[in-house]
């Protein structure tokens, strides 16, 4: 996977991921996030796909100084013929402009920072949960902790970041690591076909996402959920036809 070495992070920085276009979350937790005076932020991925509005979360994503990384809905922006892509992704697509795609294209798939390791959704695939399985009734599951420990072998880093579940989560390795997913910014619940037909919903509308801090007994993890108002961002999923995200945005379930 397409790696960017970077400077050790600061003993405390601000983690989010899955925005999906939702410029009022992001804006509404950038707000959160300046009341506690962080000099980092990262961001894991799947920045602009959605029936939101990708044109003004690139205004703002693109002019902030944080470390980003490519997720799997960044890479179909990339990879995929226009005709081939979900409907978020068209939306995207259409929305975004040169520049912005040509930002996209630059980003990496994995952010190592030395002790701190990201990537979006496992460190062999950006498309499959690291967290979480799927059984062939369509119900999310927690993977065994041992298969999830498995799966981050080779990487060194005592604290490991993920997303694409759009879930709040926080597990402790039995090696010592620590593996969290600050869960989405702007996407509370949403369905999807792979490996089968499934849902995941966080029942609630907020925006989340982590501060994370160290000091001499660990990493320190508060998950953040920001309430805003809905109301544009609804409206913007029902003009595109899409009720699904409407009812995700509003109460964050379908």
């Amino acid at each position: 996977m397409k790696t960017r070495v970077a400077p050790p992070l600061p003993a405390r920085f601000a983690v989010l991921a899955d925005i999906h276009g939702n410029s009022s979350a992001l804006r509404a937790v950038l707000d959160d996030i300046a009341r506690y005076r962080v000099s980092s932020v990262l961001v894991l991925g799947d920045h602009f796909s959605g029936p939101l509005d990708p044109a003004g979360t690139a205004a703002h994503l693109l002019g902030l100084p944080a470390y980003c990384l490519r997720g799997n809905h960044d890479r179909y922006l990339l990879e995929q013929d226009r005709a081939r892509m979900g409907p978020s992704d068209q939306v995207a697509f259409d929305a975004l402009d040169a520049a912005a795609l040509a930002w996209v294209a630059e980003l990496p798939e994995v952010l190592d920072f030395g002790d701190v390791w990201a990537c979006h959704a496992t460190p062999l695939a950006d498309d499959v949960y690291w967290t979480h399985r799927v059984d062939a009734a369509g119900n999310l599951l927690p993977r065994g902790i041992e298969e999830v420990a498995e799966w981050a072998r080779g990487v060194t880093a005592s604290l490991l970041l993920c997303a694409h579940t759009h879930l709040p989560t926080l597990w402790h390795l039995p090696g010592g690591q620590v593996l969290l997913n600050p869960g989405s910014v702007g996407c509370p619940a949403y369905d999807d076909t792979t490996p089968v037909p499934h849902k995941v919903e966080t029942r609630t509308p907020a925006a989340t996402w982590a501060l994370v801090s160290r000091d001499g007994a660990g990493w320190h993890v508060a998950h953040h959920h920001v309430l805003y108002d809905t109301r544009d961002m609804v409206a913007r999923a029902r003009s595109n036809g899409r009720e699904d995200w409407a009812r995700a945005v509003a109460v964050g379930r379908l």
